[in-house]
């Protein structure tokens, strides 16, 4: 047995997962149950308890990310929303140097899962970064 076994950590350095079933998926584990179960002693059964602990968890986790992924997703098409109406106003703000810069908005952009507004001056204004908008000036 290995020093990194003993102290609970792999030989990169990593630690040792405590729960076996940690890296499984749901289908994964839901067969690992099944097997577990059906090779079972009849007359002397384990306990499935902290199987279905496991089970639970595996769930609660699944679907808080599932939920994490559905609200990302809300707030970037409540960020498109929000800059396409910016499209042909004037807007202020401050850029990823926090240099003042401001310019007509022609299009917006989506990139790394955040909308940016794309200026007539050839700059980018991060919809985060706005600290003004104003009507364009009448030609």
């Amino acid at each position: 047995m290995s020093a990194g076994a003993i102290s609970g950590t792999r030989s990169g350095g990593t630690p040792v997962a405590s729960n076996p079933y940690a890296n499984l998926s749901s289908a994964e584990f839901i067969d690992v149950m099944l097997s577990e179960l059906s090779h079972q002693d009849p007359l002397n059964p384990q306990d499935s308890t902290k199987l279905l602990e496991q089970l639970s968890s595996l769930r609660n986790i699944e679907s808080q990310l599932k939920l994490q992924e559905q609200l990302e997703s809300l707030v970037l098409q409540n960020q498109i929303t929000a800059a396409s109406a910016m499209i042909g106003k004037l807007v202020a703000g401050l850029d990823q140097s926090n240099e003042m810069i401001q310019g007509l908005v022609t299009s917006v952009r989506v990139e790394g899962g955040k909308a940016s507004l794309e200026l007539d001056s050839g700059k980018t204004l991060a919809i985060e970064r706005i600290t003004r908008v104003l009507e364009p000036p009448a030609q």
